[in-house]
């Protein structure tokens, strides 16, 4: 839930059924959607209905608790085929396989009988949920250390309530500091070609009162030199302290870098992956083109255009100030940090 008693909530398991907020209506209307089994989890997780690293990955493991309840005929191998196909929904993001495995302990434990094998499910999804909720607390106030009054923040994609159970990641920074009366003004990169920036950040910073600025994604050079700190997510964070994160935040890394700008990535260790060396080795999620060519159902291109559509791109760990996740902020040698991590 976010700090800011809006009465609005992201996710919620109850009654044997999953309730997420629908994403791509916002900010013009909320809208709820009950999903009953696991295969409308995973539409939902692809068409970005739910989204957010840590949120994606919360969803999957009360996916799997709900499918228990679902079908009790050979549930065990039911549930591995499910979990299967979840991690496939989308592929850049660890925490989805990172929830999914913790899953899959409980489901190829035999000493736990079937006809306790769904309260344990369920029990170990509430359990991540609340983790990943304390992890968004303690990276806020961790994070909230860097920020001093008065200081100008820029931020790309969306990173708070809608992306990570509790406050976020990066912007749970921002509702810490402005909780602790800090003055802070927000530059939102409107972050092409689904404008999570626009749509979704600015409707969290909308609600909780905190000034911001709605600013195109060319336009951060030209305001860079206005910024104090540039703090982003993470969907997924390797050996060397390479990064996977929403498209343009490689560039955002660069003029941040060019300006002498601090630049901040923001994660829960849950968005770690030490199976993977460097950048080179995470797979980058290529969607429908057709989100280039739109904006919502207006056709901004000749029809039968190409075009391309990766949805994260890779920042160089050279190019990272630092990495803040909830056990502290990682600074330099990102291997021997992470790996201790």
């Amino acid at each position: 839930m976010p700090i800011y008693k809006t009465g609005l909530f992201a996710i919620r398991y109850q009654q044997n059924q999953l309730i997420i907020l629908d994403q791509t209506e916002l900010p013009n209307k909320i809208s709820y959607l009950k999903l009953q089994n696991y295969r409308e989890v995973i539409l939902a997780i692809k068409q970005l209905r739910i989204r957010g690293a840590p949120l994606i990955g919360v969803a999957a493991a009360y996916s799997l608790a709900l499918e228990s309840t679902r079908k009790s005929s050979n549930l065990r191998n039911h549930l591995k085929k499910a979990a299967h196909e979840l991690k496939l929904a989308r592929p850049t993001a660890v925490n989805l396989s990172w929830a999914i495995d913790r899953m899959l302990a409980i489901i190829n434990n035999n000493k736990i009988v079937d006809n306790k094998l769904s309260t344990s499910l369920i029990a170990e999804a509430v359990k991540i949920e609340k983790q990943e909720q304390a992890n968004s607390n303690k990276i806020g106030q961790i994070g909230a250390a860097l920020i001093k009054d008065n200081m100008t923040i820029m931020t790309i994609c969306n990173t708070g309530w809608l992306a990570a159970p509790g406050i976020g990641t990066a912007l749970g920074i921002i509702y810490t500091a402005h909780k602790q009366g800090k003055r802070i003004k927000v530059f939102v990169l409107e972050t092409r070609p689904l404008l999570q920036g626009a749509r979704l950040t600015a409707f969290e910073l909308e609600q909780a009162k905190i000034p911001y600025t709605i600013i195109t994604d060319n336009m951060m050079g030209t305001f860079m030199r206005n910024t104090d700190i540039v703090l982003t997510g993470a969907d997924r964070i390797v050996q060397n302290g390479d990064t996977a994160n929403k498209i343009g935040t490689l560039t955002l890394a660069i003029t941040s870098h060019y300006y002498k700008v601090p630049f901040y990535v923001v994660a829960p260790t849950s968005s770690v992956d030490l199976n993977k060396k460097t950048g080179k080795d995470i797979i980058i999620e290529e969607r429908d083109k057709n989100e280039i060519l739109y904006v919502g159902k207006q056709l901004i291109a000749p029809k039968h255009a190409n075009a391309c559509n990766p949805a994260f791109d890779i920042t160089p760990n050279n190019l990272i100030t630092g990495i803040i996740t909830e056990k502290g902020i990682l600074k330099s040698s990102f291997y021997k940090s992470l790996s201790r991590l």
